[in-house]
């Protein structure tokens, strides 16, 4: 089983959201939505940090990495769709500030494609999870 190798990566992936969460609190101070906000997250990352150590090490000692495979090269993929996402949906507000009809009309076609990959993406995560993760594959 390759699970316990994803459960350690995720850990490590809260931890660091925790505390980048934290840093941006400490950043962002001035705005207090923000800091309180950023504070609460960083709270609520550390208990699943927490949470899952105690699954990790109920699962099997794997050693895999998880790297160079299908599931690896989706979930790298889609982290960089939502990332462009994200961005579309900034220049988005930009074009409506300016009242920019046509760069917002390249926003919403661009955009909307791009929703549509980060759907595909998830999908196709979903379905290579059990056989990756699980059995082996």
């Amino acid at each position: 089983m390759r699970i316990a190798a994803l459960l350690g990566e995720l850990r490590g992936l809260e931890e660091r959201l925790a505390t980048a969460y934290s840093e941006a609190a400490d950043r962002h101070a001035a705005e207090h939505d923000v800091q309180h906000q950023a504070r609460a997250f960083a709270k609520q990352c550390a208990a699943h940090a927490e949470l899952l150590g105690d699954h990790e090490s109920n699962a099997a000692n794997a050693t895999e990495q998880l790297s160079g495979d299908l599931l690896h090269d989706l979930r790298a993929l889609l982290l960089s769709a939502e990332r462009v996402s994200i961005t579309w949906v900034m220049a988005g507000q930009a074009a409506q500030a300016l009242r920019d009809e046509h760069l917002l009309s390249t926003v919403r076609a661009c955009h909307l494609e791009t929703e549509l990959q980060v759907k595909w993406l998830t999908t196709r995560i979903k379905a290579a999870a059990p056989q990756a993760l699980v059995v082996g594959g």
